[in-house]
């Protein structure tokens, strides 16, 4: 037992970008299943319990607390979906290279923020 090779652990390796986006996405796509899934459901035992339990919900959702949740679950997804992307690319066996794989790492999250931000500008919009 005193001559078996150690596994790295996280004090052995140096932090980058990428680590940060691989963490991102796990904590994106669980805030998604815990927090998304507790919207859906109240929103349809709203529409199935009636008009003053929807307009309880709505006004819960409308509420500043509630766009922060749905402007949360929102910026999760556009996450989670530019974090998916980057690691399918990285899947068919592209963008290993070094510059290029801090380049995407960094601008994932740049990119979901955008995206989340023109999201919420379209739907505010309207």
């Amino acid at each position: 037992m005193g001559n078996r090779p150690l596994s790295p652990h996280l004090q052995i390796w140096k932090w980058g970008p990428h680590m940060l986006i691989s963490i991102l996405h796990r904590v994106t796509g669980d805030g998604m299943a815990l927090v998304g899934l507790f919207v859906l459901v109240w929103w349809l035992g709203a529409l199935a319990s009636g008009p003053a339990y929807y307009a309880e919900f709505s006004s819960w959702m409308t509420s500043p607390v509630g766009y922060v949740v749905l402007v949360g679950l929102s910026w999760a997804f556009f996450t989670h979906l530019m974090s998916g992307l980057r690691h399918f690319v990285l899947d068919i066996g592209a963008g290993y290279e070094l510059d290029t794989n801090r380049m995407w790492s960094i601008a994932s999250p740049i990119i979901a923020i955008l995206l989340t931000v023109g999201f919420w500008a379209l739907i505010l919009s309207k």
